[in-house]
């Protein structure tokens, strides 16, 4: 009996006798993993200037997420080099942030919003916020730099607040005859550890440490959109709230697509007329201003069983986050 291979190239053979051989196209690519801008509106006049539009999307970690084929790039570390990108671009007129973003670590919302408010101070021109599903806790926290916020009515905008996960499996191991013992430096050094339950002095540092870092959560918003601590106070308690809902407390300042964050960027800017771009890496899929969010990963009709809640699975810290259960 004939191997698969064989009988396959036999076939090309035969159809190449036949006249219909198949053909293949090999086009050379460029290896270079530098970003690059891509039109994904034109701009009309000649040489138009530039809105950028730039992406707030996905969990927001100072890392590399995803597996050894499908790695994601390190959201921090993109967003800055895209910043920077039109920093040095003074055809740059204007940036657009496309939020669609639950949040994510403390360290990383901060680090992006910091990045932001030096480039506004760098280059002095007007950005927007463009919520689109999402505009949840840290990609809020993130927004809030923005000189705008326009959120689509259906958007889902706040999660003021902070959350460190932990959880004790203690009981199950005893149950199967497992007892914990962490040899320390210090009574601390294991705190919030899953192993064991929570003591109270243990909880009253962990709870002043979240305390901490949901008060410069609350400075960031007052700053950004001119709330007083009391009308804040009202707000600040980790829900979430529609775009209509946001517009009419404060939080954002228009509902609108992100066309129309694109409009309004242009008219700040003094340029409606601009040209609009994005910075991708090779490869990357574009074609219009909504090009490039991330879909939900494939899954196999198959019965998974978690041992662990999904959360368990981040990275430990603290989270400007919105995670339903």
């Amino acid at each position: 009996m004939l191997q698969r291979p064989v009988i396959a190239i036999l076939a090309v053979i035969v159809a190449a006798l036949a006249g219909c051989a198949p053909s293949f196209l090999v086009t050379p690519v460029s290896s270079s993993t530098a970003l690059r801008e891509e039109t994904v509106r034109a701009g009309s006049g000649w040489s138009p200037p530039k809105i950028v539009i730039i992406e707030v999307e996905g969990l927001l970690l100072n890392a590399r997420t995803g597996g050894l084929l499908q790695p994601q790039e390190n959201a921090v570390s993109l967003f800055v080099q895209q910043l920077e990108k039109a920093a040095r671009d003074q055809s740059v007129v204007a940036v657009v942030l496309r939020v669609n973003s639950p949040g994510g670590t403390v360290a990383a919302s901060d680090a992006m919003y910091d990045a932001l408010l030096r480039f506004k101070s760098k280059r002095g021109i007007p950005v927007v916020a463009s919520a689109q599903d999402l505009a949840a806790s840290g990609a809020y926290y993130v927004s809030c730099a923005a000189d705008r916020i326009v959120v689509q009515p259906t958007s889902v905008v706040g999660s003021i607040g902070v959350i460190f996960n932990t959880f004790d499996i203690s009981g199950t191991l005893g149950l199967i005859g497992i007892r914990s013992e962490a040899i320390k430096s210090g009574p601390f050094k294991d705190m919030a550890s899953p192993l064991r339950q929570m003591d109270p002095a243990e909880r009253k540092l962990m709870q002043e440490m979240v305390d901490e870092f949901h008060g410069r959560f609350a400075a960031v918003v007052m700053s950004g959109r001119k709330l007083d601590s009391q009308r804040l106070g009202e707000l600040a308690d980790g829900r979430i709230f529609t775009g209509e809902q946001a517009v009419k407390l404060g939080l954002a300042d228009a509902t609108g697509s992100l066309t129309d964050a694109i409009n309004l960027a242009g008219e700040l800017s003094g340029a409606p007329g601009a040209r609009v771009v994005m910075y991708r890496r090779p490869y990357g899929y574009g074609g219009s201003i909504y090009a490039g969010g991330a879909a939900p990963e494939p899954r196999a009709q198959n019965v998974v069983l978690n041992l662990l809640p999904e959360r368990a699975l981040l990275p430990a810290g603290f989270y400007y986050l919105w995670d339903p259960p």
